[in-house]
């Protein structure tokens, strides 16, 4: 029997915010692990030419023969693309710096801001049978972050604890609200996510107060803190959940994917 409270196909969520630093791909990577570690079987696309989510994954830039280039530009089968990572029930589609010439590459297309969006509906995408796919965006509001908003179901935004950060969502909201008008109009904003939170930091309780007051029910229960673990663990290819589990950090993105599980549940059931 069907559950009810199941979407058609994967929830696409993009991770985005144009500022860099913020926490988008650690966060991309540990949520990933988190609702890999609650059952969901999770494809995280790296749509970041810096492709350190692809490095945080444990892939080696030799392994990555096909990327989210070919997938785009080369019409290559989701098959040879995807691969699995060290954590079971998690995947990648890996990046390379040849994603950085995508955006002049792309201009010439009719297509360009559906590429992705029709990429991640390839018939193939049924056999992975995926509960979730996070996109990793780059932090710029470019032709690739808005392919990424044009193929997914709702954008993520990881907000961090510091001075003007509120400032700062202004132009990805008007980019949001752009891709509703033109692209994709079922495009909601899945929730504001505050990272790099101290609570011994007065500004970073301002900034708590300031997103709760703005935004309401847009922002996660859930704060990621400020964590050495969540730190150290790219450099040892796997997500925090996996380098020190009782970790604050872990323990955090664990929560959030409860939470963001929660919520989704309560919409599919609506």
């Amino acid at each position: 029997m069907s559950d009810p409270t199941r979407l058609p196909g994967p929830k696409i969520i993009s991770v985005a915010n144009q500022k860099g630093g913020v926490g988008k791909t650690t966060t991309t990577i540990n949520l990933g692990a988190a609702l890999a570690a609650q059952g969901m079987k999770v494809l995280v696309v790296d749509l970041d030419p810096q492709g350190n989510a692809s490095t945080g994954l444990g892939v080696e830039n030799d392994a990555r023969e096909y990327t989210t280039y070919e997938l785009l530009l080369d019409d290559v089968e989701l098959t040879n693309v995807i691969q699995a990572t060290g954590t079971e029930g998690l995947s990648i589609i890996p990046a390379t710096v040849d994603l950085s010439s995508a955006d002049i590459e792309l201009i010439s297309n009719e297509k360009r801001v559906f590429l992705l969006h029709d990429a991640l509906r390839q018939h193939a995408m049924d056999t992975f049978e995926y509960d979730y796919i996070l996109i990793d965006c780059p932090p710029s509001l470019n032709l690739l972050t808005v392919n990424a908003m044009v193929a997914s179901h709702s954008v993520l935004v990881p907000l961090q604890s510091e001075f003007f950060a509120l400032e700062g969502l202004s132009q990805l909201m008007l980019t949001i609200r752009e891709v509703r008008s033109t692209a994709n109009p079922d495009l909601r904003i899945e929730g504001i996510v505050l990272t790099m939170y101290d609570a011994r930091n007065n500004l970073s309780q301002q900034v708590e107060a300031d997103a709760r007051d703005n935004l309401g029910e847009l922002v996660f229960e859930t704060v990621i803190p400020r964590n050495v673990r969540v730190s150290e663990a790219p450099s040892y290819a796997v997500p925090v959940l996996e380098y020190d589990p009782q970790s604050k950090g872990a323990q955090s993105y664990l929560q959030l994917a409860k939470e963001l599980l929660g919520k989704n549940v309560k919409i599919a059931a609506q």
